[in-house]
This record gives structure tokens, sequence and C-alpha cells, in this order.
């Protein structure tokens, strides 16, 4: 990792990512590898309700085009805090086609703080992403 890359992500570490990453990995310890990506959700859900964590979920994402919305919408699976990005997945690896996936949810938000959070392996896998477009 570049020293750019590495101060950018310092920059955003902060007390709402670590609850986050908190309330997901009570989650995975509770229930475990093996369920359906919508199951953890519903779990997350009720942790982020339990630990008094803001968040929206299934938040739909506009793209902008010369300033006016195109029909093509995303939809992030929470947004907590107003200001940081959740991604779910249950997958074997988390690869670069999910990680573009978040890079693209930040960019059309400019939220600055993203997670992406994999729920399929024994230990719970996250990775933390910063934008700074």
């Amino acid at each position: 990792m570049e020293e750019e890359e590495y101060n950018l992500l310092k920059k955003y570490r902060d007390d709402q990512t670590f609850a986050v990453i908190g309330a997901a990995m009570a989650v995975h310890r509770e229930l475990g590898p093996g369920f359906l990506e919508s199951a953890y959700g519903d779990a997350l859900e009720m942790e982020f309700e339990e630990r008094k964590i803001p968040y929206e979920r299934e938040k739909l994402i506009h793209i902008f085009y010369k300033g006016k919305p195109i029909k093509t919408l995303y939809k992030a699976d929470f947004v907590c805090y107003g200001g940081l990005i959740i991604e779910m997945k249950t997958v074997e690896t988390i690869t670069d086609v999910h990680r573009s996936q978040l890079i693209h949810y930040l960019k059309a938000t400019k939220i600055k703080k993203g997670l992406l959070i994999n729920f399929k392996n024994k230990s719970l896998q996250y990775e933390r992403f910063a934008n700074d477009y």
C-alpha cells in the first residue's frame, strides 16, 4: 500500500467505523457463516437498533450525468451515520469486482467512508475504503 493511500485510510478511521465493525462482528459471532446475505442484513439491522447506530437500509444511490440524474440507480446495503456506506457480501473471497462496486457507490454519493463486509467464512472479513474525490 502506498503511503498516500495509507494516510487517507488512517484519516477516515473513527469511532463510527469501529462501531459498525463491532456490530458486524457480533452478528457473525452469533450466526456464524453459511446464511444468505439477507439474513445477515436483518441481523445487522437489529444490532444497529440495539446499539443505537443510525442507519438507512437499501439506500438508493442516484448517478448524475452533466448535473442530471440518469435512470440507473445503485442500492447500498446500509448507509450509517449519514456518511458510511456498508456493502455486505457472502462470498468465498472478496474480489476487485466487489471493491469496485463499493468504490462506485462512494464516488456517486461523495461519501467519504465505506466498509465491505464478508460474512461467508469462519472469520468475518472486512475492508475499509476512503473516498477523497
